[in-house]
């Protein structure tokens, strides 16, 4: 098998560990960079012999996500958030897709996601996939993506058919947070591309976004649970525009 860095980067997640280090442990090396945590993740990743751990000031995504790569000893990339895990089953298909000589660059995974550990079947999220490994010499960040942030690809890519667990919703304070941090990331990433503010967009957009998750996207089948998720989704669309609208009262420097 060629040779496989796992990268994480992280801040605050110690209810995650060891858990999504365990689900890694059969890459070669293991690198986290920590965005200077104060729950005890800096220091719980620095007695784990399996890992190496740098920190570095979090500026954003694309950002702490390609210096992360900088670190890797090897070609070949795993990049897993901290609420994600690799099952036995996924972990036996990347093996196998390593030992191909005619590995594609890239490679995406759709994704189980979790609510409150257990399984989260519609709101939108059935058919979420993204890019976890791939082959540094062959993929890239986009820079100017400061949320949601986008693999560029040199090259074909595969599908795995095996999913990647997702844990992404604990509790509702922690995901409401993450929420709105998203919302003012994505806010500022269109102020960076020249976007305009409209009433109309912070009124319509969020409710377009609820609607989406909860009617279209069956989130009302999830039932209580799928209410939540849309309406989360929907308040990160508010956020964005009100600090699109934050952004644009400021006056030039």
């Amino acid at each position: 098998m060629q040779k496989l860095t796992a990268l994480l980067i992280v801040y605050n997640e110690i209810n995650h560990l060891p858990a999504v280090i365990d689900s890694v442990a059969f890459a070669s090396e293991i690198i986290v960079v920590d965005s200077f945590s104060t729950d005890g993740t800096y220091e719980a990743l620095m007695a784990d012999a399996r890992v190496t751990v740098v920190q570095r000031t979090f500026d954003q995504y694309a950002a702490q996500r390609t210096y992360a790569i900088t670190l890797a000893s090897h070609d070949w990339i795993l990049f897993v958030d901290a609420d994600e895990r690799v099952s036995e089953v996924l972990k036996q298909e990347i093996k196998t897709v390593l030992n191909f000589e005619d590995t594609k660059a890239a490679y995406y995974f759709y994704r189980q996601f979790y609510f409150k550990d257990k399984p989260l079947r519609f709101s939108g999220l059935q058919t979420d996939k993204v890019y976890r490994l791939f082959d540094k010499n062959r993929a890239n960040y986009i820079p100017h993506k400061i949320v949601h942030e986008t693999l560029q690809v040199q090259g074909e890519y595969g599908i795995f058919k095996n999913k990647l667990d997702h844990y992404f919703y604990q509790d509702y304070h922690d995901y409401r947070q993450r929420m709105v941090a998203y919302g003012k990331l994505k806010g500022k990433e269109l102020f960076e591309q020249k976007k305009t503010f409209s009433l109309l967009k912070l009124w319509f957009k969020p409710l377009y976004k609820f609607i989406t998750h909860f009617i279209i996207r069956l989130g009302i089948l999830d039932g209580k649970k799928g209410w939540i998720i849309s309406k989360l989704n929907a308040l990160s669309v508010t956020e964005r525009y009100k600090e699109l609208r934050r952004l644009q009262s400021l006056p030039p420097e």
